[in-house]
């Protein structure tokens, strides 16, 4: 019989009545805007697969801290003292990524605090699980450091190992390595990479899916090397250079932003 790594044992995990996300960007959802503005994300679409496994749905609980920009040590200051004060029966955490890209850090360093943080974690709430670096091959911003990234996510495995957290296993999502998953910015995951990401999140604790994370997309249509340097060049003047101008101000994205669900609340 086929063993399918990436799929736990359904007998694993009992069901979740209450989930609190904490982590940066990419859990808050930016990339993944709402009718409202508010932003969505995997983890939101996360929330409700789970929620769709109890009996009745409305009695599922759900916080969501993270805050874009965050480092890993403001998430652990600000995020995981609440996330234990909630005491959810499900974390999912995610930090790390935005002190990876800085440079200079180390990640074996990154590590050991994320570890510390785990080890809290684990002591007071449920179920926590970790979070992978995604693998930036063929994302331009980021693919030069993909062995930083490459890593730091062997150091979240073994975490992982110690702890006895479920896994949600980026660097293994080959979907996501499409453009067409990540938002304009080329930092942050589309809708539709966030969709998938929450699928591969379902399907680490056994839950049903109604859709595989790892469907192949419609073939692209050829795209010619003048198109491709005008819209690197777009990029650049619209994304690029803003980015850069806030790292050599010492300002963050997440710079007067809050948390969007401080409180276990209904869906």
């Amino acid at each position: 019989m086929a063993d399918d790594s990436r799929e736990t044992d359904k007998n694993a995990f009992g069901s979740f009545g209450s989930y609190a996300a904490i982590g940066d960007s990419f859990t808050e959802g930016v990339g993944d805007p709402g009718p409202d503005g508010t932003y969505v994300g995997w983890a939101d679409r996360f929330a409700v697969l789970l929620a769709d496994q109890l009996p009745d749905p409305e009695d599922f609980r759900y916080a969501n801290l993270a805050v874009r920009g965050r480092l890993l040590d403001q998430i652990v200051a600000e995020q995981v003292p609440r996330a234990k004060e909630l005491a959810p029966d499900l974390v999912t955490f995610c930090a790390g990524g935005n002190d990876i890209i800085r440079p200079g850090t180390d990640p074996d360093d990154v590590a050991e605090r994320f570890e510390r943080a785990v080890r809290d974690l684990t002591s007071a709430v449920g179920t926590v699980m970790v979070t992978t670096g995604f693998d930036t091959r063929d994302v331009p911003v980021l693919k030069h450091l993909r062995g930083k990234i490459a890593t730091y996510t062997a150091h979240v495995r073994a975490i992982a190992d110690r702890y006895d957290c479920p896994v949600l296993d980026l660097w293994s999502l080959r979907s996501v390595q499409d453009r067409r998953a990540w938002d304009d910015d080329r930092l942050h995951l589309s809708p539709e990479g966030h969709t998938r990401v929450a699928l591969r999140a379902a399907q680490v604790l056994g839950l049903p899916v109604p859709a595989d994370p790892d469907q192949e997309w419609p073939p692209l249509p050829v795209r010619g090397t003048l198109e491709v340097r005008r819209d690197d060049i777009l990029w650049a003047r619209e994304y690029l250079v803003p980015w850069i101008g806030r790292r050599l101000r010492g300002e963050s994205s997440g710079d007067h932003v809050e948390a969007k669900r401080p409180d276990l609340m209904p869906l």
